[in-house]
């Protein structure tokens, strides 16, 4: 059985690389490259290469980007089960400027059409996982049947509350148990959901406090834990469920990086503590909020989504 269950999406990424984003009405030049993305996949294969046995379900089209995600998949010992689609396989254009940063389109196709009957299909591999993983570039009713199943089983849940224009309901929500948006994604979240609107830009000034506080009235019963990129992480948990941690929130800062493209770094965040939490789950949670850190860190060191994702060495 698999340690880690991703389920989500997958997209082949048409990539332009330029000095700035393109403005409105613009026209500009750019070195064009293609490869595997998609949240779903990036994470399937960051959990496979941060260690951890990893089985990703999905939706996939009959064409040459389905062949590309079950063969890549495969280079990497990921296990994918995939539901056969009569739509195309997903795709994402990505902008992506000389300071790493990004902007992003994405073409669903057959990642919306993932059903839940496919995920009540998957019933036992999701029970034998230690660790099920999803986002929400999938249909939200089989993402939410995803986690129900998951913690009916006794699971560990993570749900990586992404895109920010998902809108993802408090009973999704509630079936997590750890939740991990960036802080675009908190912020929208917090609108919805607890009635306090703020810019994504202004959530890592907050002090701790504060944004325990509101962490604690998104999830009530779970840790929350917020991406906030160069600034770090803010990690925050019920005070009954501290998860071997010694303080109920608190900051752990970004590591060092050579930064060449930021195109799933969350992703890569998210994969990690999967794998770190499948592979010692009797550690405390900010080893494996630390792990998870350094291998976003590095693998923004390299262009691309999927085939950026670090494979550990000895002294990672």
């Amino acid at each position: 059985m698999s340690s880690v269950v991703v389920v989500g999406s997958f997209n082949v990424d048409h990539v332009w690389r330029c000095d700035a984003l393109p403005a409105a009405g613009a026209t500009i030049a750019g070195r064009y490259s293609s490869g595997p993305g998609g949240k779903g996949f990036n994470q399937a294969i960051a959990a496979a290469r941060a260690g951890a046995s990893t089985a990703f379900v999905c939706s996939l089209g009959h064409d040459p980007g389905g062949v590309m995600a079950r063969d890549l998949a495969a280079h990497d010992g990921v296990h994918v089960i995939a539901e056969d689609s009569v739509e195309p396989t997903g795709t994402g254009g990505i902008y992506v400027d000389n300071h790493g940063r990004n902007t992003i389109v994405i073409g669903p196709g057959a990642n919306f059409t993932l059903s839940t009957d496919f995920i009540a299909q998957q019933q036992s591999l999701l029970a034998g996982a230690q660790v099920v993983l999803a986002q929400l570039e999938s249909p939200l009713e089989s993402i939410e049947a995803t986690m129900t199943a998951a913690r009916a089983a006794g699971v560990l849940t993570i749900l990586n509350a992404a895109p920010a224009n998902a809108v993802a309901s408090i009973s999704l929500l509630r079936q997590s148990d750890i939740l991990t948006p960036n802080e675009t994604e908190f912020a929208a979240l917090l609108g919805r959901h607890v009635g306090h609107r703020m810019e994504g830009d202004d959530v890592a000034a907050l002090d701790g406090n504060t944004l325990h506080g509101l962490c604690r009235q998104l999830l009530p019963g779970g840790t929350v834990v917020v991406t906030l990129g160069a600034v770090g992480v803010f990690v925050s948990h019920e005070d009954e469920q501290l998860r071997g941690d010694t303080q109920a929130y608190y900051r752990v800062g970004a590591d060092s990086a050579q930064t060449v493209d930021t195109t799933g770094a969350g992703d890569a965040f998210n994969g990690a503590l999967a794998a770190s939490l499948a592979h010692a789950p009797q550690a405390a949670f900010n080893v494996h909020v630390r792990f998870a850190n350094r291998f976003a860190a590095r693998s923004t060191e390299s262009e691309g989504a999927a085939v950026s994702m670090p494979k550990l060495t000895p002294d990672f």
